[in-house]
């Protein structure tokens, strides 16, 4: 019995030593792999793309990180990926919320939330809906209500698939003003932004940093409203001046598997807070310095816990 406790604890030292020389080599012995859940092109990915470029040079001389798309089911897809990998540092992926926490409430996702760990959020970017300049469609909110209640589906609207950001607040706004639009999931906001320049949609439900060229009066389109509670630049009107209720953003950041180790995830994070911080990085992210809100990662995690209880707590008809 002796020899064999002894046994165990020396395979438990083994398997310490070898975890903690893992640790030690991140992440200089191979690439990371930062994976998006959505297509090439949306803001997700250009803000990854961004953040790895910067925050390589914050995690060691040698480390690399390269970003992966894996587009499709709202970003479930990534995200089984990044729950089901190995927790040694070298594959991280990009945390969308609110889908992360609403896809495995109402839409039977294959992972828990718990199954990711949060490393920190970086984002907060409030939704808009904007139409294609020129186009017949409604210019504000309630031109667009009227028209749906005239005729139902007569207005489609392109998101970026089932539990995001955009899909979530075109089901409020049918839920609350008792319409229905035409419910078109798109990839990635690259992809909605080619749906109504090919004057596919006549909506898309984007984010402020997936549209640049916002503040170009010439520019391709044309935002009718803000769904936040103050005015974007102070002229694209919010939705509840229009009377409805409609607050939405998307919060965007990175985690990592479950049981990612505490050093590294802790590294991570402060790299990733001085990274937000550094004027060349703000300077680079051009318009989207304007959505940038670090949270570190416990502090996001009770946030969206609270998300959590808040979609649990509504009936599933509402969704």
């Amino acid at each position: 019995m002796k020899a064999l406790t002894l046994k165990r604890i020396f395979a438990a030292g083994t398997l310490a030593l070898v975890a903690n020389a893992a640790c030690a080599a991140w992440p200089d012995d191979r690439p990371i792999e930062l994976v998006v859940g959505f297509a090439p092109g949306g803001g997700t990915d250009v803000m990854a793309r961004l953040v790895a470029q910067h925050l390589e040079k914050r995690l060691g001389a040698n480390a690399r990180i390269i970003v992966i798309n894996k587009p499709g089911a709202g970003g479930e897809i990534a995200v089984r990926y990044v729950a089901a990998a190995k927790p040694d540092g070298y594959t991280l992926g990009m945390i969308n919320a609110p889908g992360f926490v609403y896809l495995p409430l109402r839409k039977g996702a294959k992972y828990k939330p718990e199954d990711i760990r949060l490393i920190a959020r970086l984002v907060d970017d409030p939704l808009l809906f904007i139409k294609r300049r020129g186009s017949s469609a409604p210019d504000d909110l309630p031109g667009l209500v009227q028209k749906l209640r005239q005729s139902s589906e007569s207005l489609s609207f392109g998101h970026s698939g089932d539990g995001t950001t955009g899909h979530l607040a075109l089901m409020d706004l049918e839920h609350s003003q008792g319409v229905r639009g035409n419910s078109i999931p798109f990839k990635g906001g690259g992809d909605i932004r080619l749906g109504m320049l090919g004057n596919h949609i006549d909506y898309g439900l984007i984010t402020v940093s997936e549209v640049p060229e916002l503040t170009d009066p010439n520019g391709p389109f044309a935002a009718i409203a803000i769904t936040s509670d103050k005015r974007h630049n102070g002229t694209i009107p919010t939705a509840a001046e229009a009377g409805i209720a409609l607050r939405y953003s998307s919060e965007r950041g990175m985690g990592g598997p479950a049981n990612l180790p505490e050093s590294i995830r802790g590294k991570l994070e402060q790299a990733l807070q001085d990274t937000l911080q550094d004027p060349a990085f703000l300077a680079a992210s051009g318009r989207d310095a304007a959505v940038l809100a670090f949270q570190p990662g416990e502090q996001w995690k009770e946030s969206l816990d609270r998300q959590t209880r808040a979609f649990q707590e509504q009936p599933a008809s509402s969704q």
